[in-house]
C-alpha cells in the first residue's frame, strides 16, 4: 500500500475514533433522576419516541380532561380550554390547535415544536439526550469517514507503484472504519442513562393485561409514555382510533429518531380492552 493510501485510511480511523469520542462525552447529569424517581410522561415519550410520542403523551393528558377530542378524518381537535395544567408540553400543543390537525401535522406545529424543542434542551442538560453540538459534529465526521476512504483508494490509482494487490490492501484496510461508521451513525440521540431510565421503568411497571386494572389517568400517561400504541389501544382504543394517533406501517420515525407511538425493541405484553 502506498503511503498515500495509508495517510487516507489513518485519516478514516482518526475520524471515526473523534467521532467516537464525541458520542461518549457526557454532558453535567446533575438534573438527571435518581432513586424512585419517576420522570414526567412527556419527557420519557421524547426519550423513547421522540417529538411525535411526547406530543401524543400531552394529547392523552388533554383528553383526559376533556380539552380536546378525536376530529374528522383522524385528526385531533381543540374541545375547550387546556384545563388547569401549567405543563408547557400540553400548554403548546394545545395552543397549536387552532384547527383540526394529524399527529404529524400537530407535533410539527410551531407552538408543539417549541415546547417539545425547550424540554429536549434540559433533558441534554441532564444527560439523558447527547448534546446537540456534538451530535452532529460526530455525524458529519462519521460521513466522512467512507469519503476519505474511496479517495485514499482513488488516489492510490493514480500512483506509478500501484498494483492490484496495493488497492485490494486499501480496500480491506478501509472496510472496518467504515462499517463500524455505520454503526454509530445508527446510534439514537438519547444516552445509555436514557436507555437504563426506560429498561427499569418498563420493569416496574409491566404493561398490564387488562384496562381495569388501571384507575388512575397519571398512570395511564405513563404507560403510554413507555408503551405507545399497545398502551393507547389498551386504554384509549376509540380516541387512538379515531384520532389517528396509532402509527401505521407508511409513517416515518419520529423527528431526532425514536420509535414514534410504535411499542419499543422489547415492548411489555399488550393486550385489548373494550371501546371508549
Amino acid at each position: 500500500m502506498t503511503t498515500g493510501m495509508w495517510w487516507f485510511i489513518g485519516a478514516a480511523w482518526g475520524e471515526l475514533l473523534l467521532a467516537a469520542a464525541l458520542l461518549r462525552t457526557r454532558s453535567r447529569e446533575s438534573g438527571a433522576p435518581c432513586g424512585d424517581e419517576v420522570p414526567p410522561p412527556q419527557v420519557l415519550a421524547l426519550l423513547r419516541g421522540g417529538r411525535r410520542a411526547a406530543v401524543t403523551v400531552a394529547l392523552v393528558a388533554l383528553h383526559q380532561r376533556g380539552a380536546v377530542a378525536a376530529g374528522r378524518k383522524h385528526t385531533i381537535r381543540a374541545n375547550g380550554g387546556p384545563g388547569r395544567t401549567s405543563d408547557p408540553v400540553q400548554l403548546g400543543v394545545h395552543g397549536a390547535l387552532h384547527r383540526a390537525f394529524g399527529l404529524r401535522a400537530l407535533a410539527s406545529r410551531p407552538e408543539a415544536r417549541r415546547a417539545v424543542d425547550a424540554l429536549r434542551a434540559e433533558l441534554r442538560g441532564s444527560g439523558l439526550l447527547r448534546p446537540l453540538a456534538r451530535l452532529w459534529a460526530a455525524r458529519v465526521l462519521l460521513g466522512c469517514v467512507p469519503l476519505t476512504v474511496v479517495a485514499g483508494a482513488a488516489a492510490g490509482l493514480f500512483t506509478p507503484e500501484a498494483s492490484g494487490t496495493h488497492i485490494a490492501a486499501a480496500v480491506a484496510a478501509g472496510v472496518p472504519p467504515v462499517l463500524a461508521a455505520v454503526v454509530l451513525l445508527r446510534l439514537p440521540p438519547t444516552t445509555r442513562a436514557a436507555g437504563r431510565l426506560l429498561d427499569g421503568l418498563r420493569e416496574r411497571y409491566p404493561l398490564p393485561a387488562h384496562r381495569s386494572e388501571v384507575t388512575d389517568g397519571r398512570l395511564v400517561q405513563l404507560y403510554v409514555a413507555l408503551y405507545g400504541d399497545p398502551a393507547l389501544a389498551l386504554f384509549l382504543p376509540r380516541f387512538s382510533r379515531e384520532g389517528g394517533l396509532l402509527d401505521r406501517p407508511d409513517d416515518d420515525g419520529p423527528i431526532g429518531g425514536g420509535y414514534g407511538n410504535r411499542p419499543p425493541p422489547e415492548p411489555g405484553p399488550s393486550a385489548g380492552g373494550p371501546s371508549r
